[in-house]
């Protein structure tokens, strides 16, 4: 995956440098990939969001960076990369004995060296089919309450041999409630709780956020097959879903220039005299509360009782004294709420739902 996404970033960046008019070694790109390995339909569908820069920085003789625009590629050109992006990563396969190919097709490799019992729950995943229980190979049931609808003119523009590549959304620097929404959508998890319910005979019941041009709005699992689709899902050990390239990479000598909060490796080290924070990287580092707020809407800053601002008044943290001040308060009867303990209902299955007729 990291060797497919590096080969990616470098078509790219390569056409947007030769766009602005320059050279890979006189002009530096940039861009951050999330790594998302699911569908609509909780399949296995791993695919690159990458957050590009929309032009290149150029060094100046003093040192300084200047941002170069480059405009947005047409659809002609979204074809041509997209075909160099699968011819290349069709020859890296290729050489790592992943797919055999002739003069007019190409397949996968017909001996599976992996023989784990993973990859054969990802196969059935990425195909769409069930992969555990008596129904074991067969397509996932779904539900179809729309029409079929044919696909708009002009959507296969970047569209080649299976990889498709896409460029339709941009947001310029003063937008920045764009990006973060932007941001938000990209980092989004697997699963939407809002859409997922259990049907009256006790399958998992998903609902796709965008219906499929077939009409297609549902989806339906076995209980123990939903749980080998999010298995399929979590991916290996200590592989990081989220990639920095080029001008943003951790060991960019620029990246101190480009960032807000001004760090990186090229960053210079501030002197005693000149320790205090200016006022644009002050608003660039966040503290813990307002990430809190930002990414689970938390706001522990806000007094519940008053609405008046909470400050710190004093850090505890020997175990005795917290054991003390907290037996204290429930005594006092000053913690109802201190287990949050969820309110008894009965089992999902017991709710009552729209039955599913065949």
């Amino acid at each position: 995956m990291e060797k497919v996404l590096g080969i990616v970033y470098r078509v790219i960046s390569t056409h947007l440098i030769q766009s602005a008019g320059f050279t890979r070694g006189s002009a530096h790109t940039g861009a951050v990939t999330l790594i998302q390995r699911f569908g609509s339909a909780l399949n296995l569908n791993v695919h690159f969001h990458m957050l590009f820069l929309d032009g290149v920085y150029v060094e100046r003789p003093d040192g300084r960076l200047r941002f170069r625009w480059v405009k947005a590629p047409t659809s002609a050109e979204l074809t041509g990369l997209a075909d160099k992006i699968a011819r290349r990563v069709g020859r890296y396969l290729e050489r790592q004995g992943l797919i055999e190919r002739d003069a007019e097709n190409s397949w996968l490799a017909g001996e599976d060296v992996d023989e784990d019992p993973m990859s054969s729950v990802m196969g059935h995943s990425i195909t769409y089919r069930i992969a555990v229980g008596p129904n074991a190979g067969r397509k996932v049931m779904t539900l179809q309450t729309l029409p079929a609808d044919d696909p708009p003119f002009g959507e296969e523009a970047g569209k080649v041999g299976g990889f498709s590549l896409h460029a339709g959304v941009s947001a310029r620097a003063d937008q920045r409630d764009k990006l973060e929404r932007l941001c938000r959508y990209i980092s989004r998890p697997a699963v939407s709780e809002k859409r997922l319910s259990l049907t009256s005979n006790g399958l998992v019941r998903y609902q796709l956020k965008t219906p499929y041009r077939d009409g297609t709005t549902h989806v339906f699992f076995e209980p123990l097959d939903f749980l080998a689709r999010l298995a399929a899902l979590v991916p290996k050990p200590r592989v990081n879903l989220t990639r920095f390239h080029g001008i943003f990479a951790p060991n960019s000598k620029l990246r101190s220039q480009v960032t807000p909060a001004k760090r990186g490796r090229g960053r210079q080290r501030p002197g005693v005299e000149s320790a205090e924070k200016t006022p644009a990287e002050k608003h660039a580092a966040m503290t813990w509360a307002k990430r809190l707020k930002r990414v689970f809407d938390m706001d522990v800053q806000t007094c519940d009782a008053c609405g008046g601002a909470v400050k710190i008044v004093a850090a505890i943290e020997d175990p005795v004294a917290i054991k003390k001040i907290l037996d204290h308060l429930e005594e006092q009867g000053a913690m109802p709420q201190a287990y949050h303990r969820p309110a008894v209902r009965g089992p999902p299955w017991q709710q009552k739902l729209p039955q599913l007729h065949s």
